[in-house]
This record gives structure tokens, sequence and C-alpha cells, in this order.
């Protein structure tokens, strides 16, 4: 009896179990968790993740002096043009991970698919744009192999000089650009143009002119033509197609929310950039700048004690610790270095406003000088470049009502600033400064590339550089990628801030 009831017992639970496993599978599936993406979706992460990170203030704005900090620590950067590595990896990091690697799979999914070549070749793009900016900044970076660990799995990729990238970024803005068919399939979910092709080809066209000028020391005779290319393509001519991300509460601006948290009251104009708008009666330096008058600390730089005269901002000097900034504050008779002009994080540096990738602005200042070299035939020096003056003032008032310059007044500007044909390089330059203000890489490639501004020496005791040529590799692919980091090192020169990148004669 009692075998029997032990097989019973036995019998029972199979039979159980069994029950149980009916529709296991169906019961265990989540019916409305996604199992797949639309990859304009990821092209949309790729754009977002072109936004400037915190580490681009600290050392790009730093190196060409227009925002800096007095403070150490992990705010040491261009402020002592010293070694950074926790900042220096920021772009790193973020571009890989957040825009190659978007951008690799993006086209290898829709590579077979002719219906979807548009948003292949708009990927095409963003991605020559990410690539661009992480050479102009590092050097040698993993470029053919880069981001293809997921795809390929290239987990430990080569790294590449930047002469053969360049060579290949043309290459692939060329072919991107004008493949890009506005009678094909429409990709209105993406939030840079919503499928507009037309506007995507200036933005394909004018990163092709960027690259161009970019050659321009390095190799003037491949620089010519793709400039004329990309001149006769079509560039960004008006603000309201700049290539921007608009940020939201949502998705806040890296900078500006940077600016407006615990680093609020720490970063601060500097005494070169000031100078320079004040002494040409720069309606600018009105609507980026605010000071906070007798402010003793950061809780004291309030609404209530702002002004935006730009007769009373005073920049700090470079070269300042902590120390040295309350040294040099009381010297210009400030209350505290709290009192030093800063970029207004209620107007211009607020955490929604846009980031500019590509303006044009900046397409008419490398016309204007493009022009002055005799690459192009069309148009003259001095119209490009009171265009790009006009634009960039302009396009202030984009961010923010409250920073917007009227027509009379970038008139005004341009009757006692002329352009002097004597000056062509130094005054197109100088301006394209002023107008890649908070476009960190673009400011620093630029000032590489031209010598202009033309900017002394940070006078820190402790710098390791006079100038800081590039970023230096991230501590992460020094270890884990080590062979290949050290060829590339073999190859450039030192792993180290005064190294110049290939362009960079």
């Amino acid at each position: 009896m009692k075998k029997i009831s032990k097989y019973l017992l036995i019998i029972i639970v199979v039979l159980y179990s069994s029950a149980c496993d009916s529709n296991f599978d169906e019961l265990n599936t989540n019916k409305v968790s996604a199992t797949s993406i639309d990859p304009a979706f990821q092209l949309n992460a790729a754009i977002v993740g072109c936004a400037f990170p915190n580490g681009s203030l600290v050392y790009d704005v730093g190196v060409v002096q227009q925002i800096i900090s007095p403070n150490s620590g992990l705010m040491t950067g261009a402020n002592f043009n010293q070694d950074n590595r926790t900042l220096t990896q920021e772009l790193w990091q973020g571009y890989y991970r957040n825009v190659i690697k978007n951008t690799r799979d993006v086209i290898s999914q829709v590579e077979e698919d002719p219906s979807r070549a548009n948003l292949k070749n708009m990927t095409r793009i963003i991605q020559a744009f990410a690539f661009m900016v992480l050479t102009d900044e590092y050097g040698s970076i993993p470029y053919f192999e880069g981001g293809k660990g997921y795809s390929d799995q290239i987990y430990l990729p080569v790294y590449d000089s930047q002469e053969a990238i360049y060579a290949d970024l043309i290459k692939e803005l060329t072919e991107a650009t004008s493949a890009l068919d506005v009678t094909g399939t429409v990709e209105s979910a993406d939030i840079l143009y919503g499928g507009d092709l037309n506007k995507w080809k200036s933005f394909g066209y004018s990163l092709l002119l960027r690259a161009g000028m970019r050659l321009s020391e390095a190799d003037p005779t491949k620089a010519a033509q793709v400039a004329q290319t990309a001149v006769q393509g079509g560039v960004i001519l008006m603000n309201e197609d700049n290539a921007t991300i608009n940020h939201d509460p949502n998705y806040t601006n890296p900078i500006g929310n940077f600016l407006n948290a615990t680093e609020a009251s720490n970063f601060y104009l500097t005494e070169p950039f000031v100078d320079y708008l004040r002494s040409k009666n720069d309606p600018r330096l009105a609507a980026i700048a605010v000071t906070y008058v007798g402010a003793k600390s950061g809780p004291e730089q309030i609404p209530e004690n702002q002004t935006y005269d730009a007769a009373v901002h005073v920049g700090i000097p470079m070269g300042n610790d902590n120390a040295g900034a309350v040294e040099a504050a009381n010297e210009l008779g400030l209350a505290s270095f709290y009192e030093f002009a800063q970029a207004d994080r209620r107007r211009i540096t607020k955490n929604t406003a846009p980031n500019f990738l590509i303006t044009a602005s900046q397409n008419y200042l490398l016309m204007a000088e493009a022009r002055q070299r005799g690459w192009i035939s069309s148009g003259s020096v001095e119209e490009y470049y009171n265009a790009g003056v006009r634009a960039h003032m302009n396009q202030l008032g984009i961010i923010d009502e409250g920073s917007s310059i009227s027509p009379a007044e970038i008139t005004q500007y341009l009757n006692e600033n002329p352009f002097d044909p004597s000056m062509a390089m130094e005054q197109i330059n100088t301006q394209y400064w002023v107008s890649c203000f908070l476009n960190g890489p673009e400011a620093f490639a630029n000032f590489r590339r031209t010598g202009y501004p033309a900017l002394s020496p940070n006078p820190y005791p402790g710098r390791e550089v006079e100038f800081i040529n590039r970023l230096t590799y991230p501590n992460s692919e020094i270890s884990v990628n080590a062979e290949n980091v050290s060829a590339a090192i073999a190859s450039q020169g030192p792993d180290d801030l005064g190294t110049k990148v290939w362009w960079d004669k």
C-alpha cells in the first residue's frame, strides 16, 4: 500500500509539473517590450551624443583662453596647462560609446537596404563629424577599426594616423553628401533636420569645408581642392540651417548643466577674451557676460547683484590658482574673485542652451579665408567676413532673447571695426575664435591651425607646456589596448599635452 501511495505521489507531481510548463514561454514573454529599434532612433542617439562634454570646457575652451577656473583638483586642466586624465578621457569615452557605437551599428543594419540609403548617408556624415573631433583632439585614434567591437568583435582596434584618417573623412563626406537623394525615403524621425535632405547636404558640405581648411598648412593643394568642392556644393549660410542640438529639461546641455550646478561659481571669462571684446566695443560682451557686483562668495552671485554692463566686466587673468585669483582680484579692486565676469548661466550657458556643431558664421569666415588664399573665386573676402560677424551676433539671440543684438548695434560694430585687407588672416581667424565661443573642439583646432588669435602662453609656474597641443589618451586605453597605443605613440610622439597632431604645422 505504501508503494502504491508513493507511485501515485510521483505521478501527481509529474502531471502538475507538466501543467505548470504548459504555455510557460507565452506566459513569460513580455509582449510590450521592444525586440528591435528603428535605426533612425540610434542615429538620434548619436546626434545627441555629439554634445560637448565638461572636459571640453576645462580643456578646449580654456586652451583658447575664453573661460577658466582657478580651482585645482578635478578642475585642473588648461587653467594650469597640466594633464588631468579624468577629464581628457571624457570626450574619447563619450564619443566612442555614445556616437561611434551607434553610427557603426546603424550603417551595418541598413548597408544592404536601398530604401534606407539616405539614413545610411546621414549617419556617415554624423560619424565623420565625431571622428573629426576625436582625431583633432587626440591625433592618432582607432578609426578604421574603431567602434567595431559589437559588429565585428574587434575589441583591441589598431590606431590610424591622422593623415590617413583625414583622407578617408574627406572621401566619406564627399560620397555621403553627394549620395543623399531628395527623391528617396524621407527619414523624418531625425532630430537634426527632420529629414530635410537639402539641409543635410549643406551640413555635409560644411563639414567638408572644415576638413579642407584643416589641411591648409599640411597639404595646401588638397585643401584648396576640397574647399572649392564644398563651397560649390553649398554650405550652411543661414542661422536657421545651423547644425544644432536643441536641449530641453530632459536632455540638458552638458556644459550648461555643469555650470548651473556645483560649479556655478567656479568658472570665469578670461582677461584676454574680455579685454579683446571690450577693446572693440563689441556688443557680444554684454550679450554673453554677467558680473555679480560686490559678490564675496558664490551664494552672493544672485540676480539682484548682476549687471550686463560691458564697462564693468573684468576677466580673470591667466595662470592663477585659487590663492592667485584672490590676489589678482584684490589688485584689481574687486570685492573678491567672485566678482570676475562669467558666461551668464541664466542666458548663454543655461542648461537648455543649444549645442552648435556647425554654424553659418563659421562657414562665412572659412570662406573669407579660402577667398583670401585664392582657393575660391566667388564673393569677396570682406563680404564673407562681415557676413560671418553678423551671423554670429544674430546667433546669440537664438540662444536667449536676452542676448539679442540689434541690427543697429551690429552695423555700428562693423563701421567702427572695418575689415582691413592687410590684416585679413588675423582678423578672420580672431573672429572665428569669438564665433566658436563654447564650441571648444573647433576653437581649439582652428587656433592650432592658424595661430590666431595671438595669445600669450599661460604663465602659471607649474605648467607642463606653454601651449596645449592635444589631449592625452585615456588610462583605460593604455591599460587594455597597450600594444596599439604604444604603436601610435611611437609613430606620433609622446602621449603628453605638447605633442602636435599631423595637420598642426
